[in-house]
């Protein structure tokens, strides 16, 4: 299968063309045209119309190095996974690894299911990037397969690397059941879940007044 859920296609033999909706089987998808109709059709009876409004990550393959002035803060929290609906499958969404940190990120992600595992994504990321890693059809929510995320820190500046995070968990309805907010690095609204643990925050006057104490 080297089609995925929102890609754009083109029929093969009718003047057809839609956004994948659903993959039914390894050789079958379902393909929703422009009067919102989805059609099953063979993979083999469909081809891939190349960056068809795709918004391509912001790490594009490519691994920035990070350059920070004298005045630039060194960001050490902020990561996310990112749910947004296909800006043209409403019935599609898709999941973003945001990273807000300064840190480039060695992230993995791996989908279970009914005690079967499949990788579905490990790569690099860029400080101040987003990836996406995986999609799935919103009306399956209830079946989604539980989320294995593992990401690790790195940066060639002589600072401390977060603790890695390990993020075992099913994404259910009631994740999504909050209002939708903006997500500026995806130009769009959606849901954040957060996955690297915020550090301590410090009340200064408890500080003070154990000093003291």
């Amino acid at each position: 299968m080297i089609y995925k859920l929102g890609d754009f296609v083109r029929f093969v033999d009718e003047n057809l063309e839609g956004y994948i909706t659903r993959i039914i089987d390894k050789d079958t998808i379902g393909v929703t045209d422009a009067n919102d109709f989805e059609i099953p059709v063979l993979v083999s009876k469909v081809t891939l119309v190349h960056g068809h409004g795709d918004l391509p990550d912001e790490d594009a393959g490519i691994v920035k190095p990070l350059q920070l002035t004298p005045d630039t803060p060194f960001v050490k929290e902020g990561v996310y996974l990112g749910v947004v609906v296909d800006q043209h499958s409403p019935s599609v969404v898709h999941f973003h690894i945001i990273n807000e940190t300064s840190f480039q990120l060695l992230s993995s992600l791996t989908t279970e299911k009914g005690g079967i595992y499949k990788g579905e994504f490990a790569g690099i990321q860029s400080p101040h990037s987003t990836k996406k890693v995986y999609s799935a059809q919103l009306s399956d929510i209830q079946i989604w397969p539980k989320f294995r995320i593992e990401i690790l820190f790195n940066t060639p500046l002589s600072i401390e690397p977060g603790n890695p995070v390990s993020f075992h968990q099913h994404i259910k309805g009631k994740d999504l059941s909050v209002a939708k907010q903006d997500i500026i690095s995806l130009k769009q609204k959606g849901w954040l879940i957060r996955l690297d643990e915020p550090g301590p925050a410090i009340d200064a006057e408890k500080l003070k007044q154990s000093f003291f104490k």
